[in-house]
């Protein structure tokens, strides 16, 4: 079988092809060239871009076996997403392969701007010696505003927080008390215009966000004021930006990105208090590394099928970090599941509770299903073909978050219905700072066992000496015992036997086990 072709149409690191590894056909091509590009890659079934390649309607239309649009950095500008999900296309990004350099560009603007270092600059090299019209103010005791609190802001507010200034933030998506953990208090935007001596703008472009910060919000502000935007060009109003300055009503700005770029001619660039580059943020090698070799992976998993965490465009994409733990767990839950049902359900319900659900927990019925499946189908099953396996067995899916969890912080259990009528259920949660996988329930039995590769489960009626011949019978055959539960509905009702052993259990021993305690169910589930 050919290679799948992956075409690279900009300048990337080494590390981006080392990271794709041998797997795939790679071509090149000069994506900024819109003829080669368009020539390039009807054919390819992956391309990655920085930029300057434009991929809209038009190449997404002469892209005949496109699966996946890689964008080796954060925005997607160049990227018509809604045309690609139109053509069954996934958009990747690297969300977090910038972060670091932003938020130490938006700390260099920031002091450059306090410290007037660009026009001193420009004036010793033009022979002046200019020290005494050119003093600065310290961060140190001042208050910075930080509009934005996500990945960057939040850095951003730490870095600053070490220079001893007071730390204040509007977002109005995040939560007073996140925002005091970090030693931040959140205030409105017109709070945060007045009080600030300098503000750090870290918000996407959004309808909303554009112009957020006009004339109007200026005229609030002191006129001590420095402001930098290293975020994103628009969000503050240029024109309002260079009023301000011009009239003395701020004191200085630093400016890394604009409304309509490349931007080489704005009046900002006329002032000697505006310290303005051509949009830097994520102009690292550490930066460029970072995003290439996170698209590269996400490439990889996208065209074998499996869950892309950073995909912007598919169901289950982007995954808060408190829902990843969650996600293998769930998987092991589907394939006990099956196990235990012996045959596919009519109806799933994925049950998600607890603190969780703050978050999109869709990923977790999509790692429900691959468990599901893993072990009924001859195909490899992935978080993309799942879905449609459980369509085409006639299975009807649901997800079902609920806040409330009175037991556990989270718990996620699967539970269907069989040809029968009959239910079978399975819960599991994480537990302690290092997030371990439990079993906390089996049925309607409770237990708590972690769920290691070898697992076995036994129901039977409630009597004495069973636990041990189940252990005898087990050591006779080798079998060491790594974890046990015994739990029963009622006294001399039934009982479960919950095993984790440390291999395999032999089909003999089973068939011993099943005849020696007169088991009404007995399941080995063999998660390797």
């Amino acid at each position: 079988m050919s290679k799948p072709v992956v075409l690279i149409a900009e300048e990337l690191s080494p590390a981006t092809v080392e990271a794709l590894g041998p797997d795939f056909e790679i071509r090149h091509c000069n994506g900024a060239d819109r003829a080669e590009l368009l020539a390039a890659i009807p054919d390819v079934d992956a391309i990655l871009v920085r930029s300057a390649t434009k991929v809209d309607a038009e190449a997404l239309g002469a892209a005949l076996r496109l699966k996946v649009v890689a964008r080796a950095g954060v925005g997607l500008d160049n990227v018509d997403v809604k045309a690609a999900t139109q053509s069954g296309v996934m958009v990747v990004n690297a969300p977090t392969s910038n972060i670091v350099s932003a938020a130490e560009l938006a700390v260099a603007l920031l002091l450059a701007a306090a410290r007037h270092l660009s026009p001193a600059h420009a004036a010793l090299r033009s022979g002046e010696w200019k020290r005494s019209k050119y003093t600065g103010i310290e961060l140190y005791e001042k208050t910075v505003g930080i509009v934005g609190l996500g990945r960057i802001g939040v850095l951003v507010a730490q870095r600053l927080a070490a220079f001893g200034m007071s730390v204040i933030a509007y977002d109005p998506y995040v939560q007073a008390g996140r925002a005091a953990q970090m030693g931040v208090r959140l205030v409105d935007l017109d709070t945060l215009l007045a009080e600030s001596d300098f503000i750090s703008v870290h918000l996407p472009k959004t309808p909303e966000t554009v112009g957020l910060i006009g004339a109007d919000e200026l005229a609030k502000a002191k006129s001590s004021l420095v402001l930098v935007n290293a975020a994103r060009g628009g969000i503050v109003d240029e024109n309002a930006l260079y009023a301000a300055l011009k009239e003395g009503r701020i004191a200085a700005a630093g400016v890394d990105v604009y409304a309509k770029e490349p931007c080489t001619d704005s009046p900002l660039f006329e002032l000697e208090n505006v310290v303005a580059t051509p949009h830097l943020g994520a102009s690292t090698d550490e930066a460029q590394e970072k995003a290439g070799i996170a698209v590269a992976k996400s490439v990889r998993l996208a065209l074998s099928g499996e869950l892309v965490p950073d995909a912007v465009n598919v169901q289950g994409g982007v995954i808060a970090e408190d829902v990843r733990p969650a996600i293998p767990m769930t998987e092991k839950l589907g394939r006990i599941f099956t196990a235990l049902a012996g045959e596919v359900a009519q109806q799933i319900d994925v049950d998600v509770r607890g603190e969780i659900t703050e978050y999109d927990v869709k990923v977790l019925e999509l790692a429900a299903l691959k468990g599901v499946f893993t072990d009924v189908v001859e195909e490899q099953v992935s978080y993309v073909n799942a879905p449609l396996l459980a369509a085409e067995r006639g299975t009807a899916v649901r997800l079902v978050a609920e806040s409330e969890s009175p037991d556990h912080r989270n718990l996620i259990t699967i539970r269907g219905t069989l040809a029968d009528g009959s239910q079978v259920s399975v819960s599991g949660t994480l537990v302690g700072i290092a997030q371990r996988e439990r079993l906390v329930a089996v049925n309607d039995f409770i237990v708590d066992l972690e769920p290691t590769e070898h697992l076995a489960f036994f129901t039977y009626a409630d009597k004495p000496g069973m636990v041990g011949t189940v252990g005898r019978i087990l050591g006779d055959a080798e079998v060491n015992i790594a974890g046990m539960q015994v739990s029963r509905d009622t006294l001399g009702g039934h009982a479960l036997v919950a095993l984790s052993v440390d291999s395999a259990i032999p089909s003999e021993a089973l068939a011993e086990i099943e005849a020696a305690i007169d088991a009404t169910s007995l399941r080995a589930v063999d998660l390797v």
